[in-house]
């Protein structure tokens, strides 16, 4: 869930396109069990990771759920507004639950979105590793005690 959620919305729908002839997306009969829908989450944080809680601030986060006629509910929270995101989300998630799909989903949708974003994040990581300057100090000897 955690690549689904940080894929956009196109990655999720292009990759859901590619399977098509594995798993018929679009003829598989899916009822929106809780249509998506936008709302707002509570932020909470710890100063030092082990201090009093406090209220940070809000997001926005949109949840969907959706259910196969064979009985697999998924369901899906993605931060920010894109209601077709959360949706996708929620039937790969319905889809990875059932044992016919399962293999397809986790090959064809979540392997390809894992690497591209591990890519993604490699080529982040280069890009500030070659700004990075390291601070030394020479020790002079004149101070010796």
């Amino acid at each position: 869930m955690a690549v689904l959620a940080q894929a956009s919305s196109d990655a999720i729908s292009e990759a859901l396109t590619q399977i098509g002839h594995c798993v018929p997306v679009n003829d598989i009969p899916v009822k929106d069990v809780r249509p998506a829908e936008t709302g707002l989450v509570m932020l909470r944080g710890r100063i030092g990771g082990n201090g009093a809680p406090f209220n940070v601030g809000e997001a926005t986060v949109t949840r969907a759920a959706v259910r196969l006629d064979s009985g697999e509910t998924g369901f899906s929270y993605v931060l920010g507004r894109d209601a077709r995101k959360a949706r996708l989300a929620a039937l790969c998630d319905a889809l990875w639950q059932h044992q016919q799909y399962r293999a397809t989903i986790e090959q064809q949708v979540i392997a390809p979105l894992q690497a591209a974003q591990q890519q993604k994040r490699a080529h982040q990581q280069a890009q500030t590793a070659a700004t990075r300057v390291d601070f030394f100090t020479l020790v002079r000897g004149e101070n010796d005690a």
